[in-house]
């Protein structure tokens, strides 16, 4: 059944800080069939701002008791996470939480049993598998240009204020899945620094199709000038690919799915394959458009039983396990085994 055929559904956004207000509220807004209907928040002047008709309720309480609100976005602080999306399930509501899921695979469990037992939609908003550049890395490795690929490096080298790393552990799960070990290094490097601004991983692939494979991931908030986005050889050839999709600095700008040349990365990778007679041949490899729309389109159909869950609790428990046993790693210094 198209979905057009079926009901809107309402989602209601908890918090209207950077998150909801730049990826939420006008990415699940550009997706037919799914409406922003109500926002808890503080400060209803900066909702009304964006979205003048939209309904302001002061806390989460209010929310939850809303009948026609189907589905939960929560974009809260990551302390917070957790308690939200329980009380959400437990009110019988669809649930989005926000990168991070939770603050361990404890809570990630937990929240999985429930919205299990209340037979609730529940996902996490990695929307970065929705990246210009990882589209175009997936696509390219499922090619067999490449020929068997032995090593990748994953960088997201920025000049901001804060690292985050999550979606570059999710992004190599969804590439080669679970690896044999895991080494993690993590450090505060700026003058003062009270956080961790560096991030480096060591994803060993031993055992299984993708053997022997390492992946690195690397990420700091240090880097005035960026390594390149990915850096892939294989057995044929090599893939490298500069810069960054181009969609969040559009939203941080204002702009809104839909706008003319929406997600278009005009970088283009660069190919060098390695032929059967000795010569060398480099071409351009066009980026595909970015496309964060996708995972709300995902999560309408989803709801509706029209597809699957874009990120499911299953996954997002997967990666709570690995950036645990991340945590565990880089404080005892040493690789350890993936179970």
């Amino acid at each position: 059944m198209p979905f057009r055929t079926l009901r809107t559904l309402r989602a209601g956004l908890v918090g209207y800080g950077f998150a909801g207000q730049t990826f939420h509220a006008p990415v699940l807004s550009a997706v037919e069939g799914l409406e922003l209907g109500a926002v808890a928040s503080s400060q209803p002047h900066r909702v009304h701002t964006d979205w003048p008709g939209v309904d302001v309720v002061p806390d989460v309480e209010a929310l939850l008791r809303r009948t026609d609100i189907d589905l939960v976005v929560i974009a809260a602080p990551n302390a917070q996470h957790h308690p939200l999306a329980k009380a959400a399930l437990a009110a019988g509501k669809h649930v989005i939480v926000d990168k991070p899921f939770t603050l361990d695979a404890v809570q990630a469990r937990e929240l999985s049993d429930l919205a299990q037992q209340k037979g609730r939609l529940l996902s996490v908003y990695q929307n970065r598998r929705f990246d210009s550049d990882f589209q175009t890395l997936r696509n390219l490795l499922a090619s067999s240009d490449l020929g068997r690929p032995v090593y990748l490096e994953s960088h997201f080298d920025r000049y901001r204020p804060q690292v985050r790393e999550r979606h570059l552990v999710d992004q190599a799960v969804q590439l080669f899945g679970r690896p044999d070990t895991l080494q993690l290094d993590t450090a505060a490097l700026r003058d003062g620094a009270l956080v961790e601004d560096y991030f480096h991983a060591v994803l060993r692939y031993d055992k299984g199709t993708h053997a022997p494979l390492r992946v690195v991931l690397h990420a700091t908030t240090l880097a005035a000038y960026a390594a390149p986005r990915y850096i892939v050889h294989g057995t044929r050839g090599s893939y490298i690919k500069r810069g960054v999709d181009p969609q969040e600095d559009a939203l941080r700008a204002g702009g809104r799915p839909g706008d003319a040349g929406w997600g278009v990365d005009p970088i283009e990778g660069e190919l060098t394959i390695m032929r059967d007679d000795g010569r060398v041949q480099v071409r351009g490899v066009p980026t595909l458009a970015g496309n964060y729309v996708g995972y709300y389109a995902a999560i309408r159909d989803a709801i509706h039983g029209e597809g699957p869950n874009p990120v499911t609790p299953d996954q997002a428990v997967e990666l709570m396990e690995l950036l645990d046993l991340g945590r565990q790693s880089a404080t005892e210094g040493r690789a350890l085994a993936v179970r």
